[in-house]
């Protein structure tokens, strides 16, 4: 599969996230191409929350240098603060394209970068503190092409 960001990108947009996650919840999302979601610690609560992808759809082919991603996410709520008091229904979404982490979204659309190539997209629901509920919320795999 095709990668969407290049190694020396993908460093730099890691600083990022990191200082994105500690922001101000006026922050924009940051993408990082080579991070993994937060371990879990000790107990996790469970989600009634469901995230869908709505856009692209699978088997789509797109043109251009950008694809705009839809979700739509019920159960719960996106909150945009970081915090460790979890609830089970508020949190933030992260996108991974070919099983990357390139996204920790405080909202259901964004606009990925993109070129020529067949790409995985998926979209998890976690909590407020970045870490998976358990069982993870997970949405079904989208596989589109860009040309």
């Amino acid at each position: 599969m095709t990668r969407i960001l290049s190694r020396p990108l993908a460093a730099a947009l890691l600083v990022a996230i990191v200082a994105a996650c500690s922001a101000s919840p006026a922050s924009a999302p940051a993408a990082s191409a080579g991070a993994s979601a937060p371990a879990a610690s000790g107990n996790r609560p469970s989600s009634p929350a469901v995230v869908t992808i709505v856009k692209p759809t699978s088997g789509e082919s797109v043109t251009g240098t950008t694809v705009h991603v839809v979700l739509t996410l019920t159960g719960a709520q996106i909150v945009s603060a970081t915090t460790t008091n979890i609830t089970p229904d508020q949190g933030h979404v992260h996108l991974y394209v070919d099983n990357l982490l390139v996204s920790m979204n405080y909202g259901l659309e964004q606009d990925l970068p993109v070129h020529a190539g067949t790409y995985v997209l998926k979209a998890e629901f976690v909590a407020a503190d970045h870490a998976p509920f358990n069982p993870r919320v997970w949405s079904s795999e989208v596989f589109f092409t860009v040309k």
